[in-house]
């Protein structure tokens, strides 16, 4: 039930217009990562993992206006996770693709199962994106942005959730945060 009411936070996100103002440059410097988010979140955690919440094809109909920012087509495959560091839920995520861009080394997507998106889309080489656009639901962050994987659109919103070290370890270095997680399991004092 709780992943159920956090990826509805999905929904309800507010798109904000450029230019931002950020509240400061921690906040600035996560929503507009362009490398991997998922190796950015492993820096503070031992272990990334996922719950699925929702997979499969929809109708454009059924999943609304954000749509409008992929290609026209009547069935996306759709997405939904909560990624967790250390069993915290730490970002809600929804992945969009159009039904007739998914070809080729595309159609994986569909098959990743229990694997972070980010750990496929930058396997090799970081896929282009034309657009990164924050948001916020009450005081949490997110982020929305539209890749071109292997020339293949596709549009990925990301929710932080409380728990994300956006808000609970922004000043920690995170290099140094992890050698002190994984030392600390390994040493107890």
């Amino acid at each position: 039930m709780q992943n159920q009411i956090t990826i509805a936070l999905l929904d309800s996100i507010c798109w904000l217009k450029d230019p931002v103002s950020w509240p400061n440059n921690t906040v600035h410097n996560w929503l507009m990562e362009r490398k991997s988010m998922t190796r950015k979140l492993e820096n503070y955690c031992t272990r990334i993992s996922i719950q699925r919440y929702c997979e499969g094809f929809f109708s454009a109909r059924a999943l609304g206006a954000e749509t409008n920012l992929l290609p026209t087509s009547k069935r996306l495959w759709l997405r939904e996770v909560v990624l967790y560091g250390d069993e915290k839920p730490w970002l809600a995520a929804r992945t969009l693709i159009p039904d007739q861009k998914i070809t080729g080394s595309a159609k994986e997507l569909m098959q990743l199962g229990d694997m972070p998106l980010g750990r496929w889309l930058f396997l090799n080489r970081p896929p282009p994106r034309d657009f990164i656009q924050s948001g916020r639901v009450g005081s949490l962050w997110a982020r929305r942005y539209r890749l071109f994987p292997n020339d293949q659109p596709l549009l990925l919103t990301e929710l932080f959730l409380p728990d994300s070290p956006l808000y609970t370890r922004s000043g920690d270095d995170p290099y140094k945060l992890k050698e002190e997680i994984v030392g600390s399991k390994f040493n107890p004092k």
